[in-house]
C-alpha cells in the first residue's frame, strides 16, 4: 500500500514537459493569430483610405468645369499592374490630390497612380505597397461623372 501512494504522489518530469509543450504551442498559435489580425486590419484600413481618396477625386472632378475634365487624365495608358504610362497631369486639383495620396500611403509613387478620363467615364487606379513580400495592392474605381 505504501508503494501505491509513492507512485501517485506528484508529477513526473515527462508530464511536466508535455504540459509545457502544449502550453507553448497554444501561445504560438495566439501570437500568429494576432499577427494575422493586425495584417488584415492594416489592409482593410488602407483599402478604406484608398476608396475615400478615389471618391474625393471624383468629387473634385464633379465640382470642376466640365471643359477641364480631360486635364484630370494622369498616366492614362499602359498596363494595369502599377506601371501606367502616358503623360502626367498638370491639373492643380489632381496634383493636390496626388500629394494627398502620397501623404496617406508612405510607400507610393505619383507615377504609379492612374486616372483615365474618357468623356464622362472616369477610372481611378490607386497602387501602393505594403507588407513583408512588398507585393503591390491596387484599387480601381470606375464612375460616370454627371456634370450639372
Amino acid at each position: 500500500m505504501a508503494r501505491q501512494r509513492l507512485r501517485q504522489h506528484g508529477f513526473s518530469l515527462i508530464e511536466v514537459m508535455v504540459a509545457v509543450v502544449i502550453f507553448s504551442l497554444g501561445v504560438l498559435g495566439l501570437v500568429r493569430m494576432q499577427a494575422t489580425a493586425v495584417r488584415l486590419s492594416t489592409d482593410a484600413r488602407q483599402r478604406a483610405e484608398a476608396t475615400f481618396l478615389a471618391d474625393q477625386l471624383l468629387a473634385r472632378m464633379l465640382i470642376s468645369d466640365p471643359a477641364t475634365a480631360s486635364t484630370f487624365a494622369h498616366r492614362a495608358t499602359g498596363a494595369v499592374s502599377c506601371a501606367p504610362s502616358g503623360p502626367r497631369s498638370t491639373n492643380p486639383a489632381l496634383l493636390d490630390w496626388l500629394a494627398q495620396v502620397t501623404a496617406a500611403f508612405p510607400r507610393v509613387s505619383v507615377d504609379d497612380q492612374q486616372v483615365i478620363v474618357n468623356g464622362a467615364d472616369v477610372t481611378v487606379r490607386l497602387c501602393w505597397k505594403n507588407g513583408e513580400n512588398d507585393s503591390p495592392h491596387t484599387l480601381e474605381v470606375n464612375n460616370r461623372v454627371q456634370w450639372p
